[in-house]
């Protein structure tokens, strides 16, 4: 239960090889190919019923293929069995679902180490991972409260430190910022960013919020001086290895940097990008609610 550090990092984290899916005739993915290599994020972005979240489901074999492979480092999973299935999800793979996941019975530390619990891991090891990762969210002071008893924020950030726990070696994220006020989601956008910045984590993370796929891309996180892991904006000369992905009608219609993206003169991209001619640029300038600085119990309501 923790980040594979073992898996060859010449193989994609995930790739997909002429995959297609329809529902009752109707198709939802065709002929998909691409790969996602380690340490890399892609954005996934396009209109509602484009197939953005089927995407996600085939990735982490929720939902089989009609047709093509899908690999999970390396490994071909469309033929494995459900207990196959497990393994890689429990110990690779970690996945924020746009909607509401949590046990409404459990308290924030029992829903954190229920997959820990059901892969059998030890009470003493349970209890420093869940530790661990509760720390990381900022809900290690709010770890007996009950989903109920928390802010919208907060349990966002339960959805992602149950994902996290053990550090999967990939993570899929399906809009989690999903209904949140603009804070909280700039909250949750550093959360992700340093996830995957501070871990090496290789992501997949499905948006409509275009302002957010420039935020993800020139942002970091790293350790200061004193330890404490900060997230800075790069600048627009470095290029983070992060690209984006557009689907239309479940065909992958644009797949480059988030450079090229915003300077494409595709239709399609145009379409998304300027609907009602340019809009203003979106930024977030918002202070580190994670900081160890925060005074005892502090809360993000």
């Amino acid at each position: 239960m923790a980040n594979d550090q073992t898996h060859d990092s010449s193989q994609p984290a995930i790739e997909f090889r002429h995959v297609s899916l329809s529902f009752n005739g109707e198709r939802a993915l065709r002929n998909v190919s691409f790969s996602l290599k380690c340490g890399e994020m892609i954005a996934l972005t396009g209109a509602s019923a484009s197939g953005k979240s089927v995407l996600l489901h085939l990735a982490i074999g929720l939902l089989k293929p009609d047709e093509g492979q899908i690999f999970i480092n390396g490994q071909e999973i469309e033929s494995l069995d459900e207990d196959q299935l497990l393994a890689i999800r429990g110990g690779s793979m970690g996945m924020v679902f746009q909607e509401d996941a949590l046990f409404t019975g459990m308290t924030v530390y029992d829903n954190t180490a229920f997959r820990l619990v059901e892969h059998g891991v030890s009470e003493e090891e349970t209890n420093r991972i869940v530790t661990e990762v509760l720390q990381f969210v900022g809900l290690e002071d709010d770890m007996y409260m009950m989903p109920e008893e928390l802010s919208g924020g907060m349990k966002r950030r339960l959805e992602i430190a149950r994902a996290l726990v053990g550090w999967p070696s990939i993570m899929l994220y399906d809009e989690p910022t999903y209904a949140l006020d603009p804070v909280l989601a700039g909250q949750v956008l550093d959360l992700i960013i340093r996830a995957r910045d501070v871990y090496n984590i290789s992501s997949i993370y499905v948006t409509k919020e275009l302002h957010e796929i420039p935020y993800l891309a020139t942002r970091r996180a790293r350790k200061d001086e004193k330890g404490e892991v900060v997230v800075e904006d790069v600048g627009v000369d470095l290029e983070l290895p992060f690209r984006v992905m557009l689907l239309e009608d479940g065909e992958i219609v644009f797949m480059d940097t988030r450079r090229k993206f915003e300077s494409s003169a595709l239709p399609v991209v145009t379409h998304l990008t300027h609907p009602e001619g340019d809009r203003p640029k979106v930024d977030f300038n918002i202070p580190d609610p994670w900081s160890k600085r925060r005074k005892p119990r502090e809360k993000i309501l």
